[in-house]
């Protein structure tokens, strides 16, 4: 069968791929659609983030969806035929963080497509996928799978709102509105907020963002001042999600902040500076957020009764033939939000 390989930086290949054998307790399920992530972004551009590195050759990928072809003997939640949208995370269930409830936190974690651990995980922008039961979540049959590709990270925003606390009556800024800022957007809206501002360096995703929820989008490359309205009075919003992992946005998000606010940093960068001296001062509450747990299923319930709608989202749907043409397509934040592969 033939997947999306990365062997190294610009080194995006189509080439073919061995499954392993479906196991009594594994799915094999034949892919339909995969998103590309800003993690798989990294790899194709940077070989990796962080001290994260490829130093294997690894299929990329782990926001999937696809039909059931086949189960092992002791498989009863799916059957051949079934819809079902692909959670990529396996924990041990074992390690210490897996009996404390947070098995995000697995010490032995198996994520698809992550070069985490060595030997690396292959991901799942593949023809055929074999996972374990407990990772193939039944879809209605009804379900648009390039839908029910938005799963995965839907899941991560959903968490992340898990991780601000109460957001309904809340006043929300969300900066950077990638596929993530405008997927908190619809969470927040979904979950009450009062108020919802955003922000971006680019004028087309805050275009999509104002039709998914914001109330107001700000470019702050253009209109930097725009922002600072909101820092008179010791600031103004009760609820942050820093989706850019930039120094300059956690920066404007403390100082737009109110105190005792929570800001959520959900984007991931390298070391950014933080005035602590306005954070203390304020009493601001800054949170990490790391990727889910039971969140996917819920995901997987919004995606499917329509309550948040990803179709603003959905930018093209290329042929894994096409993969390079579909990566440099998701790099271009000018032209694209979000953008799958079709198998």
């Amino acid at each position: 069968m033939r997947a999306a390989v990365i062997h190294a930086a610009h080194d995006l290949r189509v080439e073919d791929f061995q499954n392993p054998p479906v196991g009594p307790n594994d799915v094999e399920v034949r892919i339909t659609n995969g998103g590309i992530c800003g993690s798989d972004l990294h790899y194709y551009h940077d070989g990796g983030f962080g001290a994260v590195r490829v130093r294997e050759k690894m299929v990329l990928g782990h926001e999937m969806a696809g039909v059931v072809a086949s189960v092992g003997a002791n498989v009863t939640s799916v059957k051949a035929g079934d819809k079902v949208a692909v959670n990529p995370s396996l924990p041990c269930n074992a390690c210490k963080f897996c009996l404390e409830g947070k098995p995000r936190h697995c010490l032995n974690m198996l994520f698809f497509g992550s070069a985490m651990r060595f030997p690396h995980v292959q991901g799942g922008f593949r023809e055929m996928l074999v996972c374990s039961e407990v990772q193939a979540v039944k879809l209605p049959a009804s379900m648009a799978l390039e839908r029910a590709a938005f799963a995965e990270p839907l899941s991560v925003c959903l968490h992340a709102a898990n991780q601000a606390g109460q957001l309904q009556g809340r006043r929300v800024l969300v900066t950077g509105t990638g596929p993530i800022g405008a997927l908190c957007i619809m969470v927040a809206r979904q979950a009450g907020a009062r108020e919802i501002v955003t922000t971006d360096l680019s004028d087309a995703p805050l275009v999509i963002a104002r039709k998914v929820g914001a109330d107001q989008a700000i470019n702050v490359r253009t209109d930097a001042d725009q922002l600072s309205t909101f820092n008179a009075d010791k600031g103004y919003f009760d609820v942050v999600f820093e989706c850019s992992g930039s120094a300059p946005a956690l920066a404007s998000a403390i100082a737009a902040a109110r105190p005792g606010a929570v800001i959520v940093q959900v984007g991931i960068g390298g070391d950014v500076p933080v005035p602590l001296n306005v954070l203390v001062a304020k009493e601001i509450q800054l949170r990490g957020t790391f990727r889910f747990d039971a969140e996917f299923e819920w995901a997987v319930d919004f995606l499917s009764s329509g309550a948040i709608d990803v179709a603003p989202l959905l930018t093209e749907i290329v042929p894994l033939a096409d993969a390079v043409r579909a990566f440099d397509l998701a790099s271009d934040r000018t032209r694209a939000m979000k953008v799958q592969l079709s198998f």
